[in-house]
């Protein structure tokens, strides 16, 4: 892996990553902005300075594997990996097309660096658990990483998976949890509360870390942190903006599901750039 460890170079990726969600979801006229933006600044940093990967190779055994549990945030996984060169960048306009490789959640038979079919939230994180338990059956030094939605850990089968990778000591894996506040239906507190997240997951066993999840620098040392951990896994809540880099966008609801319009993606491609 070519490590960026330059921050304004890293800054500079993300924005081209969140360029790239706005093209697709606005081509596919659908799609799930908001979550995308909010995860985009931890994929970058994942993808550029963190993950052991090669798009030469995507299936290579001892490469990290990426569990995008929050799989409706397809678009910010696509935009990575087509700027990392696992595929054409030009085909991220074919974003939900019914020819296209890039349905709205990803799909690891069709896509290059998809690690694991996603998209029935709940289940990511026992499939990153599987994964982690291998690598330790297996004597591999790989690490699994598994992104959740902070909607998404209202499911009960993330806490049975919280369960599972406590009790087997994953260590080699690494949950961080989007903590942008919002689902669909508005704010997580009004929707079914899942607050003190911290400490729920540290009651399940985990080594929790809580950092601004749109600072390059804090995601960096939180992660670094997290490979220092043993005989136990860690979760990273990472503090974001729903929509983050599109001032009509952040933290709005309405922009869970919607696909902006021409004048709003021309405004929204402006702001991003602008930043």
């Amino acid at each position: 892996m070519n490590k960026i460890v330059d921050i304004e170079e890293l800054k500079e990726k993300a924005k081209e990553v969140r360029r790239g969600i706005l093209k697709q979801v606005y081509s596919a006229k659908s799609g799930h902005p908001g979550g995308s933006l909010s995860v985009a600044d931890i994929l970058t940093v994942l993808y550029w300075n963190e993950m052991n990967v090669n798009k030469n190779d995507p299936n290579w055994e001892n490469r990290d594997r990426l569990v995008l549990s929050k799989g409706h945030c397809a678009p910010a996984l696509y935009s990575v990996l087509a700027e990392k060169g696992f595929f054409d960048k030009e085909i991220l306009t074919t974003l939900r097309n019914i020819n296209s490789n890039l349905q709205g959640h990803p799909d690891m038979n069709k896509v290059p660096g998809v690690d694991m079919t996603t998209g029935s939230l709940g289940q990511g994180l026992s499939s990153a658990n599987g994964m982690a338990i291998a690598g330790k059956l297996d004597n591999k030094d790989y690490r699994v990483y598994c992104i959740l939605g902070d909607g998404e850990i209202e499911e009960g089968q993330i806490w049975e998976a919280c369960m599972a990778a406590s009790k087997y000591k994953l260590d080699n894996l690494c949950v961080i949890v989007d903590n942008n506040n919002l689902q669909i239906d508005g704010t997580v507190e009004e929707v079914m509360n899942i607050y003190p997240i911290d400490e729920k997951f540290k009651s399940f066993g985990f080594e929790v870390i809580t950092i601004n999840g749109h600072e390059i620098p804090e995601i960096i040392n939180a992660l670094d942190k997290a490979k220092k951990v043993k005989g136990k896994p860690t979760c990273i809540i990472a503090k974001t903006i729903k929509g983050k880099g599109v001032s009509f966008m952040e933290n709005k609801p309405e922009w869970h599901g919607k696909a902006p319009n021409e004048e709003q993606f021309n405004q929204a491609i402006i702001e991003i750039s602008d930043k």
